[in-house]
């Protein structure tokens, strides 16, 4: 449902205050963005991300409060899953081949 890619472009949303300019930031078209968002809107009960079209004025995007929350529930699993997993992952990466400097 979330994941860090559309997590970033909330983030991106938030920050900018434009879908595009966020979509940007990541290297993502336009386009790729809008269905994102589209994507997102439609999952949740209610929108996550909602715009104004561009014209004089411009437009924007803006992250409902519903998105705020959505958005800070991702990053707190994140950091729960991060801690949680740390001691299982160092046990992996102990035991990973040495690779030399110059690969």
């Amino acid at each position: 449902m979330l994941g860090p890619g559309k997590a970033d472009l909330l983030e991106g949303i938030d920050r900018h205050g434009s879908i595009a300019a966020a979509g940007r930031e990541m290297g993502m078209s336009y386009k790729r963005a809008w269905e994102l968002i589209g994507t997102l809107n439609a999952m949740f009960r209610d929108p996550l991300v909602e715009s104004t079209r561009g014209g004089p004025g411009g437009g924007g995007a803006v992250l409902t409060d519903l998105g705020r929350e959505v958005l800070s529930l991702y990053r707190a699993f994140e950091t729960d899953a991060a801690s949680g997993g740390a001691a299982r992952l160092a046990a992996l990466q102990f035991r990973l081949r040495d690779i030399p400097e110059e690969k």
